[in-house]
């Protein structure tokens, strides 16, 4: 008999495929969204050195409790991102959506940060 798998458990195996053909490197870091129920981080990483390089989250204190939905906490924290990028010199990336659907949060999140400067 088939074992039920969780909604979570589907996901890191999603993640863990992903990751086989996804990594960062000096010249093209990986953008890397972690979505929870409320909030939601990125981090660019280098993976040859394992160096988070830059990285944003819905908790600073910027963004913490702001007005509008999520998915406009999802744009802030891509904008955010992004010039925390290009200040550490980073201009493109691979983008690693862990697993998610590229849909809602994880999409919006995305589309700001190419709307602020970073390629992938």
């Amino acid at each position: 008999m088939a074992k039920a798998t969780s909604r979570t458990a589907a996901r890191q195996k999603r993640h863990a495929r992903i990751r086989l053909s996804v990594a960062g490197t000096a010249a093209r870091p990986r953008l890397a969204v972690f979505r929870s129920t409320d909030q939601i981080y990125v981090q660019v990483i280098d993976d040859a050195v394992g160096r988070t390089l830059a990285s944003a989250s819905s908790l600073e204190q910027g963004l913490r409790g702001g007005k509008g939905s999520k998915i406009d906490r999802a744009k802030a924290v891509g904008t955010l991102v992004a010039k925390r990028a290009k200040s550490a010199g980073i201009d493109r990336v691979v983008f690693d959506r862990a697993g998610f659907r590229y849909h809602g949060r994880v999409k919006s999140l995305a589309e700001a940060a190419r709307e602020a400067g970073l390629d992938f």
